[in-house]
């Protein structure tokens, strides 16, 4: 059964009644109150309960449903959402967000292996072809679902044992060694996922994910770390502040 909960509407008021409820309902998932997974009641008993007409409900409905805090799902009803985790673009880790989000980040090492380094790997770690470079994959989590496939790629002199990579992130076990990471360059892009992909994040095949590339540089301006990770689009989103000049 769907939670009891009683949302206030002010009809005195200037904002929109579809533009309350949407933001009650908001409110109630954020607290908790409305937990990922649970039903709403549907459009026609939120209706009567608040003395709203169905058109209302609905436009409340599809403003959630719009900003990815409810589904829709034939045969179920109307679902709430786990939260979209959202991440500033900042020189930190992945691992590191979740942790100060009070999210508990899990980490699943795929494989973790020493290789001579290709020609563009090599490129972007300021190292010969053939090189020796550590290379690792690791599947992120958060809140008990898969969220990110991440691939790195360090020097050869890094040496990160499985369980260091599972307990904490790689950043953090960089500053560990000693190396201050200073600035990054990175690519923010978009694609369909592989097969492989889809299964390991929970998403249907060819689902959208997000992408990214960043070349990590210590204080010193050397290349300390090359990532290539995606992420479930579902789930996922990147924020900016952008000032004009």
């Amino acid at each position: 059964m769907p939670p009891a909960l009683t949302f206030d509407i002010d009809r005195s008021s200037p904002t929109p009644l579809y533009f309350q409820l949407a933001g009650a309902i908001e409110s109630a998932i954020t607290a908790g109150a409305l937990p990922a997974g649970s039903r709403l009641d549907n459009e026609l008993l939120l209706a009567e309960q608040h003395g709203l007409s169905r058109p209302t409900v609905r436009c409340a409905v599809q403003e959630l449903v719009d900003k990815g805090l409810l589904v829709r799902k034939r045969g179920v009803g109307t679902q709430v959402m786990q939260p979209h985790v959202r991440r500033s673009v900042e020189l930190t880790s992945l691992y590191e967000d979740l942790a100060r989000a009070g999210d508990s980040p899990t980490t699943t090492v795929l494989s973790l292996e020493r290789v001579p380094a290709p020609a563009d790997i090599a490129a972007e770690l300021g190292l010969k072809e053939g090189e020796e470079v550590v290379v690792l994959h690791r599947l992120r989590g958060s809140r008990g679902e898969p969220l990110a496939l991440m691939t790195n790629y360090l020097p050869g002199r890094f040496e990160p044992t499985e369980e260091e990579l599972s307990e904490r992130g790689l950043y953090q076990y960089l500053r560990g060694r000693g190396v201050h990471l200073r600035v990054a360059h990175q690519r923010i892009g978009a694609r369909l996922a592989r097969a492989e992909e889809a299964r390991l994040l929970a998403e249907p095949p060819r689902a959208a994910l997000l992408t990214m590339q960043r070349t990590a540089f210590d204080d010193r301006g050397a290349p300390i770390e090359f990532g290539r990770h995606v992420y479930r689009a579902s789930r996922y989103d990147f924020e900016t502040t952008i000032v004009g000049r």
